[in-house]
Parts: C-alpha cells; structure tokens; sequence
C-alpha cells in the first residue's frame, strides 16, 4: 500500500541555524541546547578537527577546514545563520576569514563567530570597559585582548587561567569561573565582564554573576548564540542569557 503525505517546510519555519564545533569542545552543544529552545529554530551541527592544545599554530590550521566542516551540514537546507564556534581561532583566523570560507560552501548564509558575537553583545550593552577572563595561555590572550581594543574596548581588567589543554578547560569549575569575575570585576570600574572560551562552562553561572557583580556579563557561547539569533531577525527575549537576552 502506498500512502499519500504532503510536505511543509520543515523544522525551522523561523529560522535555521548551523554550528560548527570544535573536535575536544564539551560544552557549547549542551549550552547550545538550553538556549535554542525556541519554536520554529532548528540547529544543525557539524565537528571541525583540532588538536587539544590550544596554540596559535593549532588554531590558524583551522581555517583551511573550515570548507569541509560545513560541507557536513544538510545541503537540502538553506540556512539563515552559520556560527563558528571557537573564541581563540575566530581570533586568530579573522571573522571576516572565517565568513568567506564557510560562505564558499554556504554563499547566501551569514556567518557569526564568538569574537565577532562578543563585540556585537558589548556595544548592544553599550560597554566600553571591559572587565576581561580567558583560560588561554598568555599569547593566545594577547591576541584577543589586541582584538578587543582595535574594536574599541577598553580592557579595565584581565585575568587568565593560563591553560593550554581544551581537556581541561572544559573542567574547569563554575565555582571557579564565578570567582574569577568577582576577581577581575573589583580589579577596576568596568561596563561588562567577557568570559572567553566556548568550553568555559558559563550559562549556569551568569546570574549569579550578575547579581554578584552588578554587571552585564558576556560569554562566548551566549554571545554567538545571541548573535545568531538575532541575524536570523529572532527576537525572542532570552532570559537564559542574562542582561544580554533583553537585547
């Protein structure tokens, strides 16, 4: 017996949305999840190759990957917004790198990173001091610390976990991360605290945050999740993101 169907067009009737992820990241699809919860927003993922040690060589290699990562997504599907999903290479490789070489296999979908998310979500919280955290060893944090200030930021505060291995980055307490931006946040007057890093676990801890700190706080996956969204004209507000998911 054959049966007769019709069709619609399909799970993301607002908007659909692709990811791709780092091989040793263990966080942004679980933060991911929490956050994209949405009606009508489908997300897509797809892994990128990298090595755990997070050094400048490592993370330019990336670039040339790029191509093959998002060859993986469904090619039956036109997205709306393609997001990298690594502070330190979007760093290093350039955002406006990383958008021509996943638009080489998606030449109409806009293209988001964290670097470029970060700097979207401090000047739509009009932030120009900056209180700012990575666990990146120190030449690594140079660069995006060199990032930042080109874009217009003021870096009032700087701390680092000086960890080279993504592994354990990924282990790193939230407890941890907390105490840090009590820390940096009391080093110096600032507008916002940046929390670098996509494998930091930061959703659970934002308004705690916060609430702790009175100051609107910026993670890399929030901010790319933001981002994503609102290119894709979703506008939702987003509470799990703190002060950011007003925006």
């Amino acid at each position: 017996m054959k049966l007769d169907f019709d069709t619609d067009g399909g799970i993301g009737s607002r908007a659909t949305l692709g990811v791709i992820v780092l091989e040793t990241d263990e966080t942004l699809e679980p933060e991911f999840a929490r956050i994209m919860a949405l009606e009508g927003v489908a997300l897509y993922h797809s892994r990128i190759p990298m090595v755990p040690e997070i050094r400048p060589d490592t993370l330019a290699k990336m670039e040339g990957d790029l191509p093959a990562s998002a060859r993986l997504f469904p090619q039956s599907l036109d997205f709306d917004v393609i997001g990298y999903g690594c502070t330190s290479a979007s760093t290093v490789i350039g955002s406006d790198n990383v958008a021509r070489a996943v638009q080489t296999v998606f030449p109409d979908a806009r293209v988001s990173d964290p670097l470029a998310a970060v700097v979207a979500a401090a000047r739509a919280l009009e932030a120009g001091r900056l209180g700012f955290i990575t666990p990146y060893v120190p030449e690594v944090s140079g660069r995006m610390r060199q990032k930042l200030e080109e874009a217009g930021f003021e870096i009032a505060g700087f701390g680092s976990f000086e960890e080279g291995d993504d592994r354990v980055v990924a282990r790193i307490t939230e407890r941890a991360i907390v105490a840090a931006a009590r820390q940096v946040a009391a080093a110096a007057p600032c507008d916002a605290i940046v929390i670098s890093c996509t494998n930091l676990r930061c959703l659970g801890v934002i308004d705690e945050i916060e609430a702790a700190t009175g100051l609107p706080v910026i993670t890399s996956n929030q901010a790319l999740a933001w981002h994503m969204l609102r290119l894709a004209k979703v506008s939702d507000a987003l509470p799990v993101l703190g002060q950011l998911g007003g925006r």
